[in-house]
C-alpha cells in the first residue's frame, strides 16, 4: 500500500531552532568512525528535518537489526490486548510438546513477562548455545538451557528471550508477526512494505532481520509517544506503551560510568530506557528515540559501532534545539536547513580518472584474495574486471556464483538486481582499484582493493554484517 504523508511543519513553528539540527549534521559528518544514512525528525505531532545521504533514499527499506524487537513487542502488546497472551504464564505452557524434557524448575520458572524483558535468570547471551542444542527449533534450544539466577532478578541482552516471545504470538495468533500486525498496526499508521527474515520458514525471526524504511521507525516511536493513539484510534493500548517503555529490570553495573551509559537506564518489553526518553535500537546505528519530555522523536539509519557516541551528539546538539514555544526569531534558519537536508550525500571514492591508467592492462584482469581467502568475506573466490564503451564491470566470484558490478565515473552507480547495490571505484594509482559496494537494503558497504601487479585483493567490512553470508544475501527477503 501507499504510505499516507506524515503531517509537516516547519522547525521554528514547531520550537525547534534548525541552528542546533544543523550543528548535529555537521557533527556527524565530522565525526570519525560515524556515517549517517538518514534523520527524521517529529515535534508535536510534525515532521520538521527529514534528510537522506544519497545514494540512500526514502522509499528504501533498510536492515533494521534489534530495532525489530521494538515491533515484536508491539505485536505482543496487541496479543496481550485480545487475550491471547498472558505475561505471567510460563513460557513452556505455550510449547506443551516440550513439557516432558524441560524438567530444570529454572527453566520452566520463565515467563513470558521474563522473556519481554530480558530477565530470564540467564547472565549471557544464549543464542549460540540453543542453536547448537537445536538447530531447527530455538525455543527448545533455549529451554534446555537452566538460567543462572531466578528468572525476574537479572538482566542479559539474549536474542533466544525476543525470538521465544516471537514464536508465542506467531503461535497463539496463527499468523507471523508481519501478518498479525499489518491489519492491526501497520496499515492504521500508513507503513507500506516492510520484510522480515524468517527462521524457519513462515516463521519471522523477531529478535532482527526486519527492513522497514526510516519512515516506519518514526510512525512506530510517534505511535508511543502518543500512547497508543493514532488519527483518533487507540491502535496499542496505554497501557502497555507505559508497561514497555519503564524499566522492567535494572542493567546498571553500578559504576560511575553507568551514568554516562545509555545502555544501562534500565530496560523495558523490548525497548532501551536511556538517559533521555526511551528508544528502540539495532546494530550499527539504527534508532527509535522517543522523548516524552520534549514530545519529540528522532529516527535514524546508519553505519557505526560507536552507537554511544552518536546517542551523545543527539544530546549535545538536538535537546537544546527543543525549545518551549515556537521560536519567530529564528524562523530565517529554516530555509537553510531543509537546503542542507536536501543536499545530504556520502561522497564517492576519490580516484584518479580511468584515462590515467593502462585500460587495455586492466580490463580482462583476474584476481584472487590476497592469502588465499578474504578474511571479511570468506565467500569470495575471485573477482574480474572488464571495459567496454560505457564504463566498466566488476565481476565478484563466490565459487559457481557471480556478481556483476557496474562503475563509472566519480559517482555512485545504483543497481536493484540481483542484489539492491551503489557502486563507487576508481583508481588510486596505475596499479591499484578501490570499489565501494554499498548493499542499500543494509547500513554495510565492502571495501575492495586490487592489486594489478600481484593480480590480488581484499575485501573488508568497516562494519561486519550479521550474520555473514553470499553477497546476494544482503537485501531484504523476497518471496
Amino acid at each position: 500500500m501507499t504510505t499516507r504523508p506524515l503531517p509537516t511543519g516547519t522547525p521554528a513553528a514547531q520550537g525547534v531552532d534548525a541552528r542546533g539540527v544543523e550543528d548535529f549534521l555537521d557533527a556527524l559528518e565530522a565525526a570519525p568512525g560515524i556515517e549517517p544514512h538518514s534523520l527524521m525528525i517529529m515535534r508535536h505531532g510534525r515532521l520538521i528535518a527529514e534528510g537522506w545521504w544519497a545514494p540512500h533514499t526514502p522509499d528504501r527499506k533498510q536492515l533494521l537489526y534489534s530495532l525489530g524487537k521494538s515491533l515484536t513487542s508491539t505485536a505482543a502488546g496487541l496479543a496481550v490486548a485480545d487475550g491471547l497472551l498472558d505475561l505471567d504464564a510460563p513460557v513452556v505452557s505455550y510449547f506443551p510438546e516440550f513439557d516432558a524434557e524441560i524438567t530444570d524448575p529454572g527453566s520452566r520458572a520463565i515467563l513470558v513477562r521474563h522473556v519481554a524483558s530480558m530477565a530470564t535468570g540467564h547472565l549471557a547471551e544464549t543464542h549460540v548455545r540453543a542453536v547448537a542444542l537445536d538447530p531447527r527449533e530455538i525455543v527448545r534450544g533455549f529451554l534446555l538451557l537452566p538460567p543462572d539466577r531466578t528468572p525476574g532478578t537479572v538482566f542479559a541482552y539474549n536474542q533466544p528471550a525476543t525470538y521465544s516471545l516471537g514464536a508465542i504470538i506467531q503461535r497463539v495468533t496463527g499468523k507471523t508477526l508481519t501478518e498479525y500486525l499489518r491489519p492491526r498496526l501497520l496499515d492504521p499508521l500508513g507503513i507500506g512494505e516492510v520484510a522480515w527474515t524468517q527462521r524457519p520458514a513462515g516463521r519471522d525471526l523477531a529478535f532482527s532481520g526486519l527492513h522497514a524504511t526510516t519512515d516506519a521507525i518514526a510512525r512506530l516511536g510517534q505511535l508511543y509517544l502518543q500512547g497508543g493513539r493514532w488519527q483518533g484510534r487507540q491502535l496499542l493500548p496505554t497501557s502497555w506503551v507505559a508497561e514497555a517503555t519503564r524499566s522492567q529490570v535494572a542493567n546498571s553495573a553500578g559504576t560511575p560510568e553507568s551514568a554516562a551509559s545509555d545502555w544501562e537506564q534500565g530496560y523495558g518489553f523490548q525497548f532501551w530506557m536511556s538517559r533521555h526518553g526511551y528508544r528502540g535500537d539495532g546494530a550499527y546505528g539504527q534508532f527509535c528515540v522517543v522523548l516524552p519530555d520534549h514530545d519529540a522523536v528522532i529516527a535514524t539509519t546508519a553505519q557505526t559501532e560507536l552507537m554511544q557516541d552518536l546517542l551523545n551528539l543527539m544530546w549535545e546538539h538536538l535537546l537544546p534545539a527543543f525549545g518551549p514555544e515556537p521560536l519567530h526569531d529564528v524562523r530565517q534558519a529554516d530555509p537553510a536547513l531543509r537546503e542542507r537536508l536536501a543536499g545530504l550525500r556520502i561522497p564517492p571514492l576519490a580516484t584518479v580518472p580511468d584515462t590515467s591508467v593502462d585500460r587495455d592492462a586492466w580490463s580482462g584482469s583476474t584476481f584472487t584474495p590476497e592469502g588465499g581467502r578474504c578474511a571479511d568475506q570468506r565467500t569470495l573466490t575471485g573477482a574480474t574486471l572488464t571495459a567496454d564503451a560505457s564504463g566498466w564491470t566488476l565481476s565478484l566470484a563466490e565459487g559457481d556464483s557471480t556478481l556483476d558490478l557496474r562503475f563509472g565515473d566519480d559517482a555512485w552507480t545504483v543497481a536493484e538486481s540481483p542484489v539492491p547495490t551503489a557502486v563507487s571505484a576508481g583508481w588510486t594509482d596505475a596499479g591499484t582499484l578501490v570499489a565501494s559496494v554499498r548493499f542499500l537494503e543494509t547500513p554495510h558497504h565492502l571495501l575492495l582493493t586490487f592489486s594489478l601487479p600481484d593480480r590480488t585483493f581484499t575485501a573488508h567490512w568497516p562494519c561486519v554484517p550479521m550474520p555473514r553470508g553470499p553477497l546476494r544475501s544482503y537485501q531484504a527477503p523476497r518471496r
